[in-house]
């Protein structure tokens, strides 16, 4: 069950954290660097970043969370997490869906660690095409991706 979390509640946000952490740690060791700004993250970054936080539930516990941002018809999505205890189970494409289905949306730009193929395959095999890489340091560059969103 996906529900509209309220990122500026304490516990909210600490249980956000308790999936992003462990989320971003596998992305951190795919791309070869633990200097990533959401492992930087504390409980109150998370309450204070504007982001409006969707969390997939399954007996009531979080396993996978989506943070986006809405602006002139574009959405950009900043999170897309999943608990890795629960990877493999469809719930980060359950997440993605329902954020496609959100009305009034004509683009979806999303970025990830280039080197972090899953993801990487992941946007591609939805539909998202590469815009551009962003070289960040030596160890880090990002790949942008955008979709436009018809909805029927």
């Amino acid at each position: 069950m996906i529900i509209k979390m309220d990122i500026t509640n304490r516990k909210t946000a600490e249980e956000v954290l308790t999936i992003q952490i462990p989320s971003y740690k596998v992305e951190a060791k795919l791309i070869g660097s633990y200097d990533i700004p959401p492992l930087k993250d504390t409980i109150d970054t998370l309450q204070r970043c504007e982001e409006c936080f969707y969390g997939y539930y399954s007996e009531n516990k979080l396993c996978g969370a989506l943070a986006m941002k809405i602006e002139n018809e574009e959405m950009d999505i900043h999170r897309l997490i999943v608990d890795p205890d629960h990877f493999r189970k469809g719930i980060a494409q359950s997440l993605l869906s329902y954020a496609e289905r959100q009305e009034g949306i004509k683009r979806i730009n999303v970025s990830t660690g280039s080197k972090n193929t899953p993801a990487v395959r992941f946007y591609e095999k939805n539909g998202f095409q590469k815009v551009k890489e962003v070289i960040v340091n030596e160890q880090i560059s990002l790949t942008f991706f955008e979709k436009n969103v018809i909805h029927e």
